[in-house]
């Protein structure tokens, strides 16, 4: 596919709408409403138009200079224009609020699976994706845990990429995700855990970070308190802490999960290397829920999305915030802009 940009200067991100029956909708006219976000790249929008519509009559907001095109057509982006690939699905103006439907789950996946393969052709820069709903994305048959698994098949990549969460600076790692708590103690490692502090050292690096400040947190209460609570700590974390030290990463570890946070709201770190899901999300989502940032990082394209999910209790009000979109959007922009992070990415693919 050939790529065709008449503003050689700006950077081109797809946007994906997101399930259709939470605050996607609305979240993607009230982003495309913001003048910073249309001047400051090229916006290809990736769903069924129907969605797009709804979006505008949930928002009270036209958005103006939009050309739909079949979703192969050749990238083509004139100045002021936004771009909409127009993928459609049957039913899909069927779907009310709140409502889980495997048609939601599989726009969703459709729409994320075409974004990837502009990335994947280097038709776009980055990917930006509304909140997807996991429950509707398995209804409509995914075999994958989440976003960043699918993708990861998709890249068919041999290393392990993870999720961050980003708040006011302060950005969240961790070693395991999407798993149940009881699997979480089996699958640490010195190598997973190692592996995962070299993520995140790279993925501030490419962000802006020169010599990003990296706190481990510990699995047990108290660290283990000496192997008292449990010595995940001593077989597993301070290794490979130590590995990671020796490599020249700036990082510290195991710290007790209940007060590094602490130290990263006072500045003392950039970035938290948790060893499961709620471990970090609690803590990072009580800083800044209302401004939080996903980035899915080691994979060959980089891709954000706003922290929050699919929000139905919500849904179809329009009272849904943009704030962690356009976070989003610019987290996306930002990283794709940084050269380390371009030089990185040719790496991967």
């Amino acid at each position: 596919m050939m790529y065709h940009n008449k503003d050689t200067n700006r950077k081109t991100l797809a946007i994906v709408q997101g399930d259709p029956a939470g605050i996607g909708p609305e979240l993607l006219i009230k982003l495309l409403n913001c003048d910073e976000v249309r001047k400051s790249a090229n916006l290809v929008i990736i769903g069924d138009p129907a969605v797009f519509k709804l979006g505008e009559e949930q928002t009270g907001i036209s958005i103006n200079g939009v050309r739909h095109a079949p979703p192969d057509t050749a990238v083509e982006i004139s100045a002021g224009e936004i771009l909409h690939l127009d993928m459609h699905f049957a039913g899909i103006r069927d779907v009310r609020p709140s409502q889980a439907t495997a048609i939601g789950g599989n726009s969703s996946i459709r729409g994320f699976h075409r974004a990837l393969e502009l990335s994947r052709d280097s038709t776009v820069d980055g990917v930006v994706f509304m909140p997807f709903n996991k429950e509707c994305m398995h209804l409509a048959g995914s075999q994958f845990t989440d976003e960043i698994a699918y993708a990861t098949d998709f890249f068919k990549l041999s290393t392990r990429p993870s999720e961050f969460n980003v708040v006011r600076g302060m950005w969240n790692g961790r070693v395991t995700s999407h798993v149940a708590l009881r699997d979480v103690p089996n699958l640490l490692s010195i190598e997973r855990i190692e592996q995962s502090i070299h993520l995140t050292n790279h993925t501030l690096k490419a962000a802006g970070f020169d010599n990003p400040r990296i706190v481990v947190a510990a699995l047990n209460p108290h660290a283990g308190d000496g192997g008292l609570m449990g010595d995940e700590e001593a077989k597993y974390i301070r290794p490979a802490v130590r590995l990671a030290q020796e490599k020249n990463v700036n990082c510290v570890g195991p710290v007790p999960a209940d007060t590094l946070w602490l130290k990263v709201r006072e500045g003392a770190y950039d970035a938290v290397v948790s060893m499961y899901h709620d471990q970090g999300q609690i803590a990072i989502k009580l800083l800044g829920f209302d401004q939080g940032v996903s980035v899915l990082a080691g994979l060959p394209t980089i891709i954000t999305t706003p922290a929050h999910g699919t929000a139905y209790d919500i849904a179809g009000q329009n009272k849904a915030t943009v704030v962690p979109t356009v976070n989003a959007f610019l987290m996306c922009l930002n990283i794709a802009s940084n050269r380390k992070m371009h030089d990185f990415l040719e790496g991967l693919r």
